[in-house]
């Protein structure tokens, strides 16, 4: 299996933070070189671990925008 690189372009926030410290996030990450995109995801303390997470492009994150508003979440 290929190495997967990464970079945390933009920390956008924190969502929420376990009892063992790791935190899910939404940030701004450029996978394999790629241009960033918005991701959320479970993060080891120092970013060492990722757990299973979503990659959401910029058309995707502003129809989740719309329907969240549109419902009043």
């Amino acid at each position: 299996m290929a190495e997967l690189k990464f970079e945390i372009t933009e920390h956008i926030a924190v969502l929420s933070e376990s009892s063992k410290g790791w935190t899910k996030e939404l940030n701004l990450i450029s996978w394999n070189g790629r241009e960033p995109k918005y991701d959320i995801r479970d993060w080891s303390p120092n970013h060492e671990k990722m757990g299973k997470g979503v990659t959401l492009s910029t058309e995707e994150i502003d129809v989740l925008k719309r329907v969240l508003f549109e419902n009043n979440f």
